[in-house]
């Protein structure tokens, strides 16, 4: 977390008049989310005197955290590099920041806004694939998982193995697969290089994918996470946007 303690929260109403002419997540302006990074964020973390449109600039690890104008909680977390998404070829080259691991550190955003912490079962990540978004850049979800979804995973934790595999019940109507990350701290992990290997085995499109990383515990009581994968099929757009709650729920039990 030791990077994270620089950044500086910026009062709701400040933040809420600097985004809400450029909404993060309005489909008439596919590009909001860059221009806020790119025009406000990172020119005004070059400017110690200035009020940031961003609750953190990291610009050595080349990442902004936004508190969404949606949920009482949702941060995104966007490269300050010009990223497309999940579709995009930057993220099967080598040298690319481990975005989710940046992420999950930024969770601590969330927990600021609702002021209280959060076990890491009832949070999750989640990044939406090319036809389920509306930004053109980017862009992690920061959230609180819905209630229902942390009891899904619970009930079925001891069928969630290191290799991908379906889950017995759907999530929110969608049928994902799961699997297991051992590695606690993201360390040596990264989530899209999991999904890129086995969208090519599988002969799909990295277009089509979204995933979730949501928290667990080990029998050991070590950390670990759950990676969730959908993608686009039929009616199923592939966001796993839909498993957070921008309500957070979560918190009040």
């Amino acid at each position: 977390m030791k990077s994270l303690i620089r950044g500086t929260l910026v009062p709701m109403a400040v933040l809420a008049a600097m985004t809400l002419g450029a909404c993060a997540t309005h489909p008439g302006n596919p590009n909001a989310l860059w221009n806020i990074v790119s025009k406000q964020c990172v020119p005004q973390a070059n400017d110690p005197s200035a009020h940031n449109a961003c609750a953190y600039v990291d610009l050595a690890g080349g990442y902004a955290v936004l508190k969404d104008i949606r949920g009482v909680g949702q941060h995104l977390l966007i490269p300050t590099e010009k990223i497309s998404g999940i579709d995009s070829p930057r993220l099967e080259q080598p040298g690319l920041p481990n975005y989710w691991r940046d992420a999950w550190e930024a969770r601590v955003y969330v927990e600021r806004s609702l002021h209280t912490s959060l076990p890491p079962e009832d949070i999750g990540l989640a990044i939406n694939s090319a036809s389920g978004r509306s930004q053109n850049q980017l862009h992690i979800h920061i959230d609180c998982m819905q209630p229902e979804v942390v009891a899904a995973l619970s009930a079925q934790r001891a069928s969630i193995g290191e290799s991908w595999r379906e889950l017995d019940v759907p999530l929110e109507g969608h049928r994902y697969r799961a699997r297991l990350i051992t590695d606690g701290t993201l360390r040596d992990t990264d989530p899209f290089a999991l999904l890129v290997a086995d969208t090519r085995a599988r002969g799909e499109s990295m277009a089509d994918q979204t995933l979730l990383l949501t928290g667990t515990t080990l029998a050991d009581g070590k950390p670990a996470f759950i990676l969730l994968n959908d993608h686009v099929h039929g009616l199923d757009r592939g966001s796993a946007e839909e498993l957070l709650d921008h309500d957070c729920h979560v918190r009040g039990r």
